[in-house]
């Protein structure tokens, strides 16, 4: 007995590379030591904690560097080396840039809002939750197994309801919470219904094998796996907020803090493309047929619900911004999803889903940075709308220019070259598929989205009504709104940089 049991144990010992799983395990250490540093930090030293978040957030994304050179794969099956839960290869690194640095810049948005919210916001809470959530969403990317995956989207998502809801006595935050999370339970139930549909099919949950195996699903079951692979989708579908499962965000975002509303608009977008792009592309591409046309139907709904709810806001209504932002992304969500919809549709779905990698690092540098600027306004502008961004430039010339920069960068117009190049790519995408009508789509929506973000950047140069206000730049304030302007001029500038990213190691 005892023989038989040791190789046994054996293949089922594997070992770690610590290195490659260090960005996220870093992240989640530090969530730790927060919450037990908060049990003994006395409450005039609880600045302390997000200090040490916003430093263990660098230190993950830091340690993204030692990973550049080459593809790495840890937790993976014995006899078969190819199946593993844990890659970082290209694509991995490149998520996992974009929401470290997003959770980074949202963690400095953060010193500040914690600071004005005087004791409304419990400290350490919050940033265990914040580190949580950015520990899992850096875990998806990598993630190769659907089991991990779920799991993964999980421990981004459960943090972020109760991050949304965190405000004491504010009914507004609690009602957009339960709003997230019922939505978000409902769409997580029917994506976990897919994925045991397509594991009874499949007989593995290894994306790589899933991939193979499902070509040759015993005719039997071909219908079972069709409606594992439709289900799967409405759970990512949701994370992107692509229409119709898109109603929680504007609410949500105005009920949240506004460094959350940030974190969502970028990390959150970011998890649900990144797992959707690893469910179609790397496991379910043989069933192209299938989520390649429900994804196209779904980026021309989702950008045009979006743009026209943006453009139906009111620059007095309190919230507006905020507002206009939420489904501006849901817009800018539309635009995400045209590459990974091309991508079944052509022989290089490597490039076309590196057209979505690419826009989703202009939109995330762009959209913190106009979140950063919103949250400067709205330190003394409490209804933050969009009325009371008129004559910013008079009082603070630099943040008006910065956020007309921004606005520039989303609405694809010079100067914002970066914001332009992007959509060039996502259009050619959808060209070089052969989705003309999708292309023709995406340029009446692009024209659209001119007409609000322009119209808001107007207003930043209007004479101002009433007495002006003075918005004071709290040092962790500025050091973001300096990053996101530092990294959209230099893109804008260098455009071709983003070009870098449209290899991105799936295949």
């Amino acid at each position: 007995m005892s023989s038989l049991a040791q190789p046994l144990a054996a293949s089922l010992v594997q070992s770690v590379d610590w290195l490659a799983i260090a960005p996220p395990t870093v992240a989640a250490l530090v969530a730790l030591a927060v919450l037990v540093a908060d049990l003994f930090v006395p409450e005039e030293r609880k600045p302390l904690l997000g200090w040490l978040s916003v430093a263990g957030l660098a230190a993950s994304t830091v340690l993204l560097l030692p990973l550049v050179d080459g593809d790495r794969s840890t937790f993976c099956l014995p006899d078969a080396p190819t199946a593993c839960s844990y890659t970082a290869d290209r694509f991995t690194l490149v998520i996992q840039l974009l929401v470290l640095g997003g959770a980074l810049l949202a963690a400095l948005l953060s010193v500040t809002a914690l600071k004005d919210a005087r004791k409304q916001l419990p400290e350490g809470e919050f940033w265990f939750l914040l580190l949580s959530s950015a520990a899992g969403a850096a875990l998806l990317p990598a993630s190769r197994d659907l089991a991990t995956l779920i799991v993964a989207l999980e421990v981004a998502s459960l943090p972020a309801f109760a991050l949304v809801g965190l405000r004491h006595g504010d009914k507004r935050s609690s009602e957009a919470a339960l709003k997230f999370f019922l939505s978000s339970v409902t769409a997580t139930a029917v994506s976990l219904m897919g994925i045991s549909f397509v594991y009874a099919s499949t007989g593995t949950l290894y994306l790589t094998q899933v991939a193979d195996r499902i070509q040759h699903v015993d005719g039997q079951l071909h219908t079972l796996a069709q409606t594992g692979v439709v289900l799967t989708l409405v759970g990512f579908a949701f994370k992107t907020a692509a229409v119709p499962f898109h109603f929680w965000v504007p609410d949500t975002y105005v009920g949240a803090p506004l460094p959350i509303a940030a974190y969502l608009s970028v990390v959150g977008k970011a998890v649900g493309f990144s797992g959707l792009i690893l469910v179609t592309v790397v496991a379910l591409p043989s069933y192209d047929d299938v989520w390649g046309p429900a994804l196209a139907a779904l980026a021309a709904l989702t950008m045009t619900v979006g743009n026209v709810g943006a453009l139906r806001q009111q620059a007095t209504r309190a919230y507006s911004a905020v507002r206009l932002l939420a489904w501006s992304s849901v817009g800018q969500a539309g635009y995400l999803l045209v590459p990974i919809a091309a991508s079944a549709y052509t022989d290089d779905a490597e490039h076309a889903v590196g057209s979505t990698v690419a826009y989703a690092l202009m939109y995330g540098v762009v959209n913190l940075g106009a979140f950063a600027v919103a949250a400067l306004v709205g330190r003394t502008r409490l209804l933050n709308r969009v009325s009371d961004y008129r004559g910013l430039y008079a009082t603070n010339p630099s943040a008006a220019l910065l956020l007309a920069f921004f606005l520039l960068c989303l609405a694809g117009l010079p100067p914002g070259i970066i914001g332009l190049f992007a959509k060039v790519t996502v259009f050619s995408a959808a060209v070089d598929a052969g989705l003309g009508w999708l292309a023709v789509v995406m340029a009446v929506n692009v024209v659209i989205a001119l007409f609000y973000y322009l119209q808001w950047t107007a207003l930043l140069f209007r004479a101002p009504e009433g007495e002006p206000v003075r918005h004071r730049v709290p040092a962790p304030l500025t050091a973001a709104i300096t990053l996101t302007a530092v990294l959209g001029i230099a893109l804008s500038g260098a455009p071709q940089l983003v070009l870098r990213f449209a290899d991105t190691g799936l295949f």
